[in-house]
């Protein structure tokens, strides 16, 4: 898949508490092909402090718009100055960067998208994907109460949706891996969120012998697999999570699960 630096232009940035935020960008000509589980690499101008792009998950792509949207956390000067633009901003992004989620089999109907955190980010495109090709997607998302569960309106509008939060201010009270949902039959998980929360998730399909694939979010610099600050461990050697991912199937990774 061609590889694009973009002039991208900001439609809307809807903040999401006090720690997340929603951009949408949009251009003139239609937005190249992405898939779910892809990234792209934002760039960071009048940052003094910031000196490489930003790796974020393609959150939804809506072609209806040409809206691209990312979901992003504030956790440093390069997303905080992102959280300060506006309507008009011009912003270069390389996309689409990365492999994506697989579709998967016909016979593979019971399919469960796990995230937490801002990890729910790229499963909204995933479960957007999936309801197109015919499926019936659940979501299962977990916070550390309800403040911190985003964009449930719409996860609804493709699936239904399970929450667990660790107060027990939403949903059932605990850590997703102890959800009710997960005593009924599963076909396939996807899952993105916290790495230990993606270990315990992994860890769940090994024992019941269900497919399961992960999407990692390791720190990136160039996005294109050239510095290397991204390798990971695999049952067949190092990879890097940029280009040989970030998406893997969770028997491929050397977690200890």
């Amino acid at each position: 898949m061609k590889k694009c630096s973009l002039d991208m232009v900001v439609s809307a940035n809807i903040s999401l508490g006090d720690s997340h935020f929603l951009l949408k960008f949009t251009q003139e000509e239609p937005l190249p092909e992405m898939l779910p589980g892809q990234f792209v690499q934002v760039r960071i101008d009048n940052a003094p402090s910031v000196f490489l792009r930003r790796p974020i998950s393609v959150n939804y792509v809506d072609r209806v718009n040409n809206e691209l949207w990312l979901l992003v956390q504030k956790v440093g000067d390069g997303t905080r100055k992102m959280s300060e633009y506006k309507i008009g901003d011009t912003v270069n992004m390389l996309l689409p960067l990365g492999n994506s989620f697989t579709m998967p089999k016909e016979s593979q109907s019971r399919l469960l998208l796990v995230g937490g955190g801002v990890g729910i980010a790229p499963l909204l495109f995933m479960g957007s994907t999936l309801k197109q090709e015919g499926f019936e997607p659940m979501f299962l998302l977990g916070a550390r109460s309800e403040g911190g569960l985003m964009q449930l309106d719409e996860f609804k509008k493709l699936g239904k949706v399970y929450i667990t939060t660790e107060d027990g201010s939403a949903g059932e009270k605990g850590f997703v891996t102890q959800h009710s949902i997960l005593q009924e039959p599963i076909d396939m998980i996807y899952t993105c969120g916290p790495t230990p929360m993606m270990q315990a998730v992994a860890r769940f399909a090994q024992y019941k012998s269900i497919d399961c694939e992960v999407s990692l979010e390791n720190k990136m610099a160039c996005g294109i697999g050239a510095c290397l600050c991204c390798v990971t461990q695999t049952q067949t050697g190092h990879k890097c999570v940029c280009t040989d991912g970030p998406v893997f199937n969770s028997k491929e990774l050397s977690w200890q699960i």
